[in-house]
């Protein structure tokens, strides 16, 4: 009988974490692990823990209980760390009158890299000729491809990003989203904080959302999206009045989401069909609903959210192939 072999521990494991600040309890027992070969978003509003988990994985903060292992072993004995793990938590964490080239010559030297890996990392985060220009010149997007350039010098296996999508224009998103796939394409573990929604869903194969420091939902991206769908149903039509009367007689919840659009719940696509069809009601469209990744997330952190302000979430609908022209249509 083949003996079977342990399966290899998570690229990093964060395990019932518990910090205080004074009276403030950062951390409440916060514990998700980090899988090689993904981007997982970690998310949650301001005082989630975010930062201070990832500044605990790290080893610049001690937790009073639990621990943060990256394949298996704590931060600090780790030889030669930016091999392990490279991470961003501060852009501007930069020495300011070093050139950029200076900067990231220094950091090889202390890990005993040399001038070939900086050249290529340089090539690989856009910096080009500006790499000469000192450090303290810099906007805050270029610093934010500064410091991806310098977590990437040890080739690791695991990165860990805080906030890597700030001060980046269009041109500069689009590349940290590909690149953050090519990343987890590689077989390396990439974990990301962000606050943009919008940007995670374009790159983010799982999400740990934070509150109140714990985890509130440790779930893939679709399975998420797809739950907070929720089987709603919209409705585009020059009847809404008709409409939603007809599909509140059904038992339909009915909501006004646009000039011409209804959300519907509690009636399948079909059957949206069906009822206005046979009462006449004109419609040019119904699609099954699909939250983005927004609308998911304010769903999970709404009870975690300590400032709130007045204002109205917004969603998306996809086609699902259901139209107005069975006779329905305006």
């Amino acid at each position: 009988m083949t003996p079977r072999t342990a399966a290899p521990p998570p690229a990093i494991a964060v395990q019932d974490l518990r910090k205080r600040f004074g009276t403030t309890a950062a951390l409440d027992g916060m514990s998700f692990d980090v899988a090689a070969g993904k981007v997982t978003g970690f998310v949650g509003p301001n005082g989630a823990g975010k930062s201070t988990t990832m500044r605990v994985v790290l080893g610049l903060d001690t937790p009073d209980e639990g621990q943060a292992l990256i394949g298996g072993v704590p931060y600090a004995k780790l030889r030669r760390p930016l091999g392990h793990i490279g991470a961003l938590l501060d852009a501007a964490a930069l020495q300011p009158g070093r050139s950029a080239r200076n900067h990231l010559l220094w950091l090889a030297h202390s890990q005993g890299l040399g001038t070939k890996r900086v050249d290529e990392v340089v090539e690989q985060s856009g910096l080009g000729e500006a790499i000469r220009r000192k450090a303290g010149g810099y906007s805050l997007g270029m610093r934010q491809r500064l410091g991806i350039a310098a977590a990437m010098l040890g080739d690791p296996p695991v990165v860990m990003l805080d906030e890597p999508f700030n001060g980046l224009d269009p041109e500069g998103i689009v590349w940290i989203r590909g690149y953050l796939k090519a990343l987890a394409a590689e077989g390396r573990a990439v974990l990301v904080s962000s606050h943009l929604m919008s940007e995670l869903e374009g790159c983010a194969d799982h999400l740990v959302v934070a509150g109140r420091g714990k985890v509130i939902a440790d779930t893939g991206v679709a399975e998420l999206i797809a739950r907070s769908s929720g089987g709603r149903v919209v409705l585009r039509t020059s009847a809404r009045a008709e409409a939603t009367t007809a599909l509140a007689n059904a038992g339909g919840t009915v909501a006004v989401t646009g000039p011409d659009q209804l959300t519907v719940d509690g009636v399948a696509a079909e059957n949206v069909v069906r009822l206005l069809n046979s009462g006449g009601v004109p419609f040019a469209e119904v699609s099954a609903h699909r939250a983005s990744l927004e609308e998911a997330y304010m769903d999970l952190t709404r009870d975690s959210v300590e400032f709130r302000a007045a204002t109205a979430a917004t969603s998306t609908a996809t086609t699902a192939g259901i139209d107005g022209t069975d006779g329905g249509a305006a």
